[in-house]
């Protein structure tokens, strides 16, 4: 499947979700890490990629460079995002997830996030920073369909 941040002829082969579950299911700790990564990064948007293993569940949250340096917009650095994969597939995981930041908007896909999603076996986490309690939704983004999908953050 084509990426459209990929290097240019890099094709991702393996992404899935574990079939059975419905959901994302968090630990406490890549919730923390998000949300710190969005408010870093504040007021640009902040974006990352989410491992999992072969049961679902996420055991690696990797930050990435938003190489658009925007509050409007993020773009992961291509050759960040070929280094990631690697090591994900290096440790036998598979990329579970992608989650960037809204600063000022709900933390719900925007016109331009649903055109650009290219991954539609991966959750899409955003991290709404607008109001002062953060807010953080998943989605399943399918060629230009949004549907939310359940988040449980969890205690490690």
């Amino acid at each position: 499947m084509p990426c459209y941040s990929c290097p240019a002829g890099m094709t991702i082969l393996r992404l899935s979700i574990s079939s059975g579950r419905s959901g994302v299911e968090l630990a406490r700790s890549f919730y923390d890490e998000i949300i710190a990564h969005a408010r870093q990064d504040a007021p640009d948007e902040c974006c990352g990629i989410l491992a999992g293993d072969g049961d679902g569940r996420i055991v690696r949250s990797y930050r990435a460079t938003n190489i658009e340096h925007s509050p409007y917009r993020y773009n992961v650095d291509p050759r960040e995002l070929l280094r990631i994969y690697n090591q994900i597939e290096g440790q036998g995981w598979e990329l579970r997830g992608i989650y960037h930041s809204h600063t000022s908007t709900e933390a719900y896909p925007s016109p331009t996030d649903v055109r650009l999603a290219g991954w539609p076996d991966a959750y899409y986490l955003i991290a709404s920073l607008k109001d002062p309690e953060p807010v953080l939704r998943a989605f399943r983004i399918t060629e230009g369909t949004v549907s939310e999908e359940p988040l449980r953050i969890v205690e490690d």
